[in-house]
């Protein structure tokens, strides 16, 4: 999922500052799972709007507002409020953003920042554990990112730097290659870590990218 969290306050009054009658569209995925782009913070921030001197139109929470079509259709019903705005908040991610960019009228603004691809490790709490890399190594790695998890993104680790079973970047960290050894070495997989990687092909990673899935 998008990690995301809320912009300050400042930077999205900013943004609004020449428009008057502002419509709000949150997210039904992962911005209401961060807690940024729910019921409860479209509602909030459409009572710190209207206390700002703003009219809020009329807001919308599209299950998935990345997902174009879907996010296209729910908007259609809400056309009337839309009307009557000059601008659109957006509380979801920089995808659920162009999303709305592509057929809205108003400029359209975000409302929050994305952060990561993270998991969740509870309610509230995330942890970023994949780049989106296009070339993934999790086969070798026993499931354990060294891109993502290693500040220096080494593949052929551990470096020289690691003390006692810590990062050399950040001690507080446990170093992903002793994690990626223990856990190969209670599967019996730890001939995997004599096998030498290639670099990175980077080139997977072009921007923008894009993928289609034959049906």
């Amino acid at each position: 999922m998008i990690i995301t969290k809320q912009k300050p306050l400042e930077e999205i009054l900013e943004f609004l500052k020449n428009h008057k009658r502002i419509f709000i569209v949150g997210c039904g995925a992962c911005a209401t799972l961060c807690k940024t782009g729910g019921e409860e913070e479209v509602l909030q921030m459409k009572k710190i709007l209207e206390k700002k001197g703003f009219e809020v139109t009329g807001d919308v929470i599209p299950d998935e507002t990345c997902h174009i079509p879907l996010t296209e259709r729910k908007l259609r019903e809400k056309k009337k409020e839309l009307k009557k705005s000059d601008a659109i908040l957006i509380l979801a991610c920089g995808s659920g953003v162009q999303s709305i960019s592509l057929t809205a009228k108003q400029p359209v603004y975000p409302g929050i920042d994305s952060l990561f691809i993270g998991n969740v490790l509870r309610f509230g709490s995330f942890v970023e554990r994949c780049s989106a890399c296009g070339n993934c190594y999790l086969g070798e790695t026993t499931g354990i990112c060294p891109i993502t998890c290693c500040p220096k993104t080494i593949l052929n680790g551990p470096c020289g730097g690691v003390e006692e079973g810590k990062c050399e970047v950040d001690p507080n960290m446990d170093c992903v290659w002793i994690k990626i050894y223990e856990r190969l070495e209670e599967k019996g997989e730890l001939d995997k870590m004599k096998k030498i990687k290639s670099p990175k092909k980077y080139h997977l990673k072009k921007n923008p990218n894009s993928l289609t899935v034959d049906k």
